[in-house]
């Protein structure tokens, strides 16, 4: 009866680890259900937008050529970007506001993310945030700089 429900667990388990499958009309999925949840957190919390006192600029989302592609709805995370690109749209509109996500890459214990911000074009910083995923909702642990411009 153990193995049956260690059996039980392992394939649960296994099934949420499963890679995204491409949407039938669009690009794949985020690769993992938690991306958008873990970009929201740092988006809120480390940024402090939302969408009446501090709107973001543009989202860059950095696929460091992997395709990863999350299509969020940011309005369930309280969240509204002006616009969202990606590295592969063409033709690249000039950048000088945007703040810019890489893939999180997730462990035991949460994830980390490296994200940036340009507030014009000298002006910027980059930086690595600890992401913990709590009871309810995925939340900053603490962000270290990485560039500044």
């Amino acid at each position: 009866m153990r193995a049956v429900a260690v059996l039980a667990v392992t394939l649960a388990i296994g099934a949420c680890a499963t890679p995204a499958q491409p949407a039938p009309d669009g690009p794949p999925m985020a690769q993992n259900g938690n991306d958008c949840a873990v970009i929201a957190a740092v988006a809120k919390e480390h940024y402090r937008f939302n969408t009446t006192d501090n709107v973001p600029p543009p989202l860059w989302l950095d696929d460091e050529g992997s395709g990863w592609n999350p299509r969020c709805d940011w309005s369930e995370y309280g969240l509204s970007f002006p616009a969202t690109f990606h590295p592969n749209d063409r033709p690249q509109p000039q950048r000088v506001q945007w703040v810019s996500f890489k893939q999180p890459r997730y462990d035991g214990h949460g994830a980390t993310i490296e994200a940036g911000i340009l507030h014009g074009p000298l002006a910027g910083m980059g930086v690595e945030c600890r992401v913990i995923s709590g009871f309810a909702a995925w939340t900053v642990s603490e962000c270290r700089n990485t560039w500044i411009s």
